[in-house]
Order: C-alpha cells, then sequence, then structure tokens
C-alpha cells in the first residue's frame, strides 16, 4: 500500500505502509523519483532522474507541506498525538 499524501502537478508524494519508523516522503514522477527525510531536518536521502531544478522545487514543497505530511505519518503509522 502506498498511501498518496498530496499531489503536486506531475509529483505524487506519498509513503509506504511497511516503512522504517523515520519519518520520511517519497516523490515521484513520469521522470523519476526522490526520498526526503524530514527528521531531523528535511533533507534529500536519494533520487534518481530528477534534475537539480526539479529536486530544489521538491525540497521546497516538502517544507512546505512538513505538518501535513507529520500529521498524515502519524494518522497512518498510528504513532505519537494525530
Amino acid at each position: 500500500m502506498s498511501p498518496t499524501v498530496f499531489k503536486q502537478g506531475k509529483y505524487r508524494f506519498h509513503f509506504f505502509s511497511k516503512e522504517e519508523e523515520r519519518v520520511h516522503i517519497h516523490v515521484v514522477s513520469p521522470d523519476g523519483e526522490a526520498k526526503f527525510w524530514l527528521e531531523p531536518t528535511i533533507s534529500l536521502a536519494n533520487y534518481s532522474g530528477l534534475s537539480k531544478k526539479e529536486l530544489n522545487f521538491l525540497q521546497k514543497t516538502v517544507e512546505k507541506h512538513k505538518n501535513e505530511i507529520i500529521k498524515k505519518w502519524k494518522k497512518h503509522f498510528k504513532t505519537g498525538n494525530n
């Protein structure tokens, strides 16, 4: 299972149901994919097929939606306060 947290243009921001505990988000597009850690700070974990410009845009988008991502993560994985 791979619940979508939100979509922005051609990018889908999601996480997988069987994940490690550290909060992170996966991003997929027709061109490639990336993974961003949200803890302890927002940082790029890995990527493939995306340009530096796209990665910068995606990191800013993750920063903008950080609270929403964490809230949905906690709700989905039933951790912490929802």
